[in-house]
C-alpha cells in the first residue's frame, strides 16, 4: 500500500484565491456533481465546525493578490501532499523558523494539540474510563467542564464506589464508610423539652473494702417500689408508623458524600455531646436500636444504681418511661423489638414489655447479685455474683448451671460457632407469648439437643480468666487468661464483620496463652465429660473451617486484649488508659472503650492505636453503646451522653 493511500484523512480545502474579476464578474453557475463523502480525523472535524477556514479566508482576502497567490499555491500544495511528504515539508519549514515563529507555534499548538476524549467518545465509553477513577479524582473531573461534569456525577460510578467502600474497608485505599442503612427519611420529633434532675451524692466506698484498684460496684436497698407507666410515651411506642408509599431515592454521590463525612469526623475525633439526665445515681448499663420496626425514632435504655430503667427518645433526650420492681441496683439489660430483660443485685432477672412500661416476669435462680446477661432467640444466660452462670432455654423453659469461676463474672457473650446446625423448631421464645410457660432455675430435665449444636458461650470474670463453654456438651473448653486484673466486659466481633485477615500474635502473651488455653476441669451441676482429644485436634473438631471471629475484653489492669478464639491467643493489647477499663464496644470498622480515667477512647482495631480520646464525663465512664455515627456513654456521674459524628 502507498503512503498516499494510508493517508484516510481528507484535509479540508484551503481557502479559495478570491481574484478580483471574480468579484466584478461571478462565473455563471454550472452544474456539479455529488460530491463523494469527505474522510475527516477528529481536528478537521472540529475545524469544520468551529468555522476555521472562514478565518483564514477572511485573512486572506485582506492581503495583496500576488501574497495571496503564493500562500494559496504553498496551502494547495501541502493539502494535496501525502503523509510523509507533509512531514517532510514541516520539517524543513521548521529548519526556517527563528523563535518568533517558534514561539507563535508553541503558542498555537498548546491549544490545538488539546483533544477532549468525552467529546468523541460515546457515552458507555467514557463511563467506562471514568469508572477507574477514586472519588478524589471523578470530583476533579467533574471541575473541568460541563460535559465532564455530567459524566462524573452519573449514579453508575457513584454507585460502584459506593459499594467498594461502605460497610467494608476498600481493599485500595483502606477506608472504609458507614453503613447508615437504617436512617429514616420521616421521624416524629417531640416537642417535650429533656427533663433535668437534681444528681445525687457520689457512692460511699463500703468500710471493709480494701484500698487498690477501683472498687466492685455495690449498692443495697430495702425498699421496693412498683413500675410505673406513663400513658402518653406508651402510645407513641406502641403506635406503628404508616409506612410511605413511594420511597425517594437521593444521587449515590450524595450518599457517599455524607458517610465520607462522618468517617472523617470519626478519624480526626470531630464530635458534637448531648448529655441526658434523669438518673440520679451511677448509670451501668445501656443499649439503644435505631432499626425497630416501630417507633420511628430510635430509642435508648438505660440502667442504674437509683434502681429504675430508663426509656428514652434518643433523638430529643426525652424520657418515655420509668421502669421500677428492682431493689438494687441494675448492673445489666438487653431489649428487642419485644421484650427488654434486666439482671440487678437483688439476685434477680426481670422481663419487661418495655413499650407498655410492665414487667412480665421475674427469674429468679442466682443466691447473689447479677451482673450481666446475653440473650439470643433460644438461650438466655447470666453471670452473676455468685460465681456461676446460668443457661436459660428459652424453648423449653429448662435452665442448668456453670461452675468453673472462682471470682464474679462479669461479662458474658453466647456465639453460635456452626450457624448451619440452627434448628427451625421454633424462633419465639417463651417471653415473646403472653402467658407462656415457666423457667425452672434448677431444673436439671433439660437435655443438650433442646440446645443448637454449635451454641458456645464466653464468660470474663473478676479471677482474670475468659473461659469459652459448649452450652450442649456444658462443659469448660478453654480457658484464656493474659490480663493481670479482673476482666468487666467483653465484646464478640462476629466472622462476617472481621476481614478476614490475621492479626500479629502478641508474642510477649503467646507462649503463656499457648499453656493455659487448655481444655478446663470446670463443669456444669448436671456431670458431663467431653471426649478426650489433643489441644490441636480440639480446635480442628470443634471450630470447623470459616472465618474467624475476634474476641475483644477489657480488664482493670488498663489494657484491651484482643483474641484468637480457635487458639486461645492473644492477638493484640491496646495501651492506652490510665486507670482501668470498664467497658468496650465494637464493629467492623472501629473500637471503643471506657475507662475509670473518665475517657472515652476510639481506637483502629487493625493498626492498635488510638484515634481519638473524648473528654466530658465527671466520673468513671461504666458502660458503652457503639452506632456507626455516635457513641452513646454512661457513668458514674448519672450521665449519659451520645457523642455524634454525623456533624
Amino acid at each position: 500500500m502507498s503512503a498516499a493511500e494510508s493517508y484516510v484523512c481528507d484535509t479540508l480545502p484551503a481557502p479559495k484565491l478570491a481574484a478580483d474579476h471574480d468579484v466584478a464578474a461571478p462565473r455563471r453557475a454550472e452544474p456539479t456533481q455529488e460530491a463523494t463523502p469527505r474522510k475527516l480525523c477528529f481536528r478537521h472535524q472540529r475545524m469544520a465546525d468551529e468555522g476555521t477556514n472562514l478565518k483564514l479566508q477572511q485573512a486572506l482576502d485582506a492581503m495583496p493578490l500576488d501574497d495571496r497567490q503564493a500562500v494559496n499555491a504553498i496551502w494547495s500544495s501541502f493539502s494535496s501532499s501525502s503523509h510523509p511528504c507533509r512531514a517532510l515539508i514541516l520539517q524543513g519549514l521548521l529548519t526556517m523558523c527563528c523563535f518568533s515563529q517558534l514561539s507563535l507555534l508553541t503558542e498555537h499548538l498548546a491549544h490545538l494539540i488539546r483533544i477532549d476524549p468525552f467529546a468523541c467518545f460515546p457515552r458507555e465509553v467514557s463511563l467506562k474510563i471514568l469508572g477507574y477513577l477514586d472519588a478524589t479524582s471523578l470530583c476533579r473531573a467533574a471541575q473541568v467542564a460541563r460535559r465532564w461534569r455530567a459524566l462524573a456525577d452519573d449514579d453508575v460510578l457513584w454507585r460502584g464506589i459506593c459499594e467498594q467502600h461502605i460497610g467494608q474497608k476498600c481493599t485500595k485505599c483502606g477506608w472504609g464508610l458507614p453503613v447508615l442503612e437504617k436512617k429514616r427519611g420521616y421521624r416524629p420529633r417531640s416537642l417535650s423539652p429533656p427533663i433535668d434532675r437534681p444528681q445525687s451524692s457520689k457512692r460511699a466506698v463500703p468500710e471493709d473494702h480494701e484500698p487498690g484498684p477501683p472498687i466492685k460496684r455495690q449498692r443495697s436497698s430495702d425498699e421496693s417500689e412498683a413500675s410505673s407507666c406513663d400513658q402518653a410515651s406508651s402510645c407513641v411506642l406502641l403506635t406503628p408508623i404508616p409506612s410511605s408509599t413511594h420511597s425517594l431515592t437521593r444521587p449515590w454521590k450524595d450518599v457517599y458524600s455524607e458517610r465520607m463525612t462522618i468517617e472523617r469526623n470519626w478519624r480526626r475525633g470531630r464530635c458534637t455531646a448531648r448529655t441526658l439526665k434523669g438518673h440520679t445515681d451511677g448509670v451501668m448499663c445501656l443499649q439503644f436500636h435505631e432499626s425497630l420496626s416501630y417507633p420511628a425514632f430510635p430509642v435508648l435504655i438505660s440502667g442504674s444504681y437509683d434502681r429504675t430503667v430508663r426509656v428514652w427518645n434518643m433523638e430529643t433526650g426525652v424520657e418515655l418511661h420509668t421502669l421500677k420492681g428492682h431493689t438494687r441496683a441494675i448492673r445489666a439489660l438487653q431489649f428487642d423489638d419485644i421484650k427488654l430483660i434486666t439482671g440487678s443485685m437483688d439476685h434477680t432477672l426481670k422481663v419487661w414489655d418495655w413499650r407498655r412500661g410492665k414487667c412480665i416476669r421475674t427469674l429468679a435462680g442466682h443466691t447473689n447479685g447479677v451482673l450481666c446477661l446475653n440473650f439470643d432467640s433460644n438461650v438466655l444466660a447470666s453471670g452473676s455474683v455468685d460465681t456461676t452462670i446460668k443457661v436459660w432455654n428459652l424453648r423449653t423453659g429448662g435452665a442448668f448451671t456453670l461452675r468453673g469461676h472462682s471470682d464474679w463474672v462479669n461479662a458474658v457473650q453466647l456465639w453460635d460457632s456452626n450457624p448451619s446446625a440452627r434448628t427451625e423448631q421454633s424462633s419465639v421464645s417463651l417471653f415473646d407469648v403472653p402467658g407462656g410457660g415457666s423457667l425452672s432455675p434448677r431444673g436439671a430435665s433439660c437435655s443438650a439437643t433442646e440446645i443448637d449444636a454449635g451454641k458456645m458461650l464466653f464468660s470474663a470474670s473478676d479471677d482474670g480468666t475468659i473461659k469459652l463453654w459448649d452450652l450442649t456438651l456444658r462443659t469448660c473448653l478453654r480457658t484464656m487468661t493474659g490480663h493481670m486484673g479482673q476482666v468487666q466486659s467483653m465484646k464478640l466481633l462476629p466472622a462476617s464483620d472481621c476481614d478476614g485477615d490475621e492479626l500479629p500474635v502478641d508474642v510477649e502473651n503467646s507462649e503463656e496463652a499457648a499453656r493455659t488455653s487448655q481444655p478446663s476441669e470446670a463443669s456444669s451441676d448436671t456431670t458431663r465429660s467431653a471426649p478426650s482429644e489433643s489441644p490441636a485436634d480440639t480446635t480442628t473438631t470443634l471450630f470447623p473451617n470459616r472465618k474467624k471471629a475476634v474476641l475483644i475484653s477489657g480488664s482493670l489492669d488498663n489494657t484491651i486484649r484482643l483474641w484468637d478464639i480457635e487458639t486461645g491467643k492473644c492477638t493484640r493489647t491496646f495501651f492506652g488508659h490510665i486507670e482501668g477499663v470498664w467497658a468496650v464496644a465494637c464493629d467492623k470498622m472501629r473500637l471503643v472503650s471506657g475507662s475509670h480515667d473518665r475517657t472515652v477512647k476510639v481506637w483502629s482495631r487493625e493498626e492498635g492505636k488510638c484515634t481519638a480520646t473524648l473528654v466530658g464525663h465527671k466520673a468513671a465512664v461504666s458502660c458503652l453503646a457503639l452506632g456507626e455515627d455516635k457513641i452513646v456513654s454512661g457513668s458514674d456521674d448519672a450521665d449519659i451522653k451520645i457523642w455524634s459524628f454525623s456533624g
